[in-house]
């Protein structure tokens, strides 16, 4: 196991993934965000099915560094609940992963 992690969270649209990943890299929260552009989303929201096109923002930080970055993603985000969840990294190109660190300012 590593301590760097894969933050995954749903937007809305391109503009938001683009927007919340621009500022946790410039903020040094994340090294990297990925953006997957379209997706389509069912699920079930206060009794009703929806179907929605969402964007998925892949950001790859540190673990200590995901409450800082939690705050920023939530602050800049307009769904009621997004999602937003955590994912470890269980191994990797060593490499890539000491990149990773380098890029991120600790908390």
């Amino acid at each position: 196991m590593t301590d760097s992690v894969f933050v995954y969270v749903t937007t809305p649209n391109e503009d938001m993934a683009r927007k919340i990943g621009r500022t946790a890299v410039d903020r040094k929260q994340a090294a990297c965000a990925n953006i997957f552009p379209q997706m389509e989303s069912i699920y079930s929201w206060k009794g009703q099915i929806c179907e929605e096109k969402e964007s998925v923002l892949i950001l790859k930080t540190c673990k200590e560094l995901v409450t800082p970055l939690k705050e920023t993603v939530l602050a800049l985000h307009e769904y009621e609940c997004p999602c937003l969840v955590v994912l470890p990294i269980e191994d990797g190109h060593e490499a890539f992963l000491q990149w990773i660190k380098a890029q991120t300012v600790r908390a």
